[in-house]
């Protein structure tokens, strides 16, 4: 009977430890991406009306996020729902810097991330520190902040938007797809990209071919990449696919074996997506991601052209609130003042 009982006891404890180790995956999971405003009372026909909208609130850049939401805001007459993403210490300035201002008429949902789910996935790089920032891998954990629509827009924050947001959230996605992006091969050619010295439109640019494990993926070096910083992405078929997983996979590869850098293209959010989507993605309209307008200051577009693009991107280092920069006016006619008086533009030398 004793040993029984001692049985009893271990089985009892492994079904507490277990059960234990369930809890934790679950509020571990939970906290990786928390909404400030857990109000998800919407009615389903007020979801399908409603456009989601993601982008991130960087503490120092803050500043970009207002003014793409401002753009955005201000040519549609479409239900947005802006996702805006911040780390713990910026939620607060995020939401006091849309209630005392002009945005303060925006749908919106503040959402913290917690950058603990990047532990171990990045491996530092001190080439370009900027892209190490944990907003920057947000877009790969977009099924987290989604929880009630289908479709999603992500984009990033030095954008503005001159188009309605409409139009760019009806962007068909082919059966299978998870997301659609714009192909760096597919620039209008207005665009002149030999003006942009040491710009990468190719896998090349992004992967270390000298390296087994890439060599060993069978894609082409000379295959053009895509921007992942428009995504357009169907929230059903990225659980479905475990992109979110995928993603991590590879994170956790570069960590182990270095298998890219920011000092070699757009840094190591970008290099994880173009493996992941290799052959799997649908194009987004050129016009509604006119890019690279902030990498090189001495290179600038034709009025006409800059006034047909429906977005406008200032990838790259030369940002539009920062100097030098160029096209910085059009950027500038969008920009909401920080009522903190924090954010501040540096158009001197």
């Amino acid at each position: 009977m004793a040993l029984l009982r001692k049985i009893n006891q271990v089985l009892l404890f492994l079904l507490i430890v277990t059960l234990c180790g369930i809890l934790y995956k679950k509020v571990h999971k939970g906290t990786v991406l928390k909404n400030e405003a857990d109000d998800d009372s919407e009615t389903p026909e007020e979801l399908e009306d409603e456009i989601p909208v993601v982008i991130c609130a960087a503490a120092g850049r803050m500043g970009a996020a207002m003014a793409a939401i401002n753009s955005i805001y201000s040519n549609t007459d479409a239900n947005i729902l802006f996702y805006i993403v911040g780390l713990r210490n910026t939620v607060s300035r995020i939401r006091k810097w849309i209630e005392h201002s002009k945005l303060r008429e925006i749908n919106f949902k503040v959402v913290e991330f917690n950058p603990v789910v990047l532990k171990g996935k990045i491996r530092p790089d001190a080439s370009r520190p900027e892209l190490l920032q944990p907003l920057n891998f947000v877009r790969f954990y977009l099924p987290l902040l989604i929880h009630q629509h289908e479709k999603v827009i992500y984009l990033d924050d030095d954008v503005i938007v001159q188009g309605d947001i409409q139009e760019l959230y009806e962007t068909t996605l082919a059966l299978g797809h998870a997301a659609a992006f714009s192909d760096d091969c597919d620039l209008p050619l207005s665009q002149d990209t030999n003006r942009l010295v040491g710009l990468q439109n190719t896998y090349m640019g992004y992967l270390d071919y000298r390296k087994k494990t890439i060599k060993d993926l069978g894609i082409s070096p000379s295959t053009c990449s895509f921007n992942p910083g428009v995504i357009v992405a169907n929230i059903t078929e990225w659980k479905h696919q475990r992109i979110t997983k995928q993603l991590e996979k590879w994170m956790q590869k570069n960590v182990e074996e270095n298998l890219y850098s920011s000092s070699l293209g757009g840094g190591v959010a970008t290099s994880p997506m173009l493996i992941v989507f290799h052959g799997k993605y649908s194009t987004i309209n050129p016009l509604w991601h006119i890019r690279h307008l902030g990498w090189n200051p001495d290179t600038r577009y034709s009025e006409h052209f800059l006034q047909e693009a429906k977005l406008l991107h200032w990838n790259g280092r030369h940002k539009p609130w920062d100097f030098p920069s160029v096209h910085n006016d059009l950027w500038e006619s969008w920009f909401v003042p920080d009522p903190a008086g924090i954010f501040k533009l540096n158009h001197n030398s």
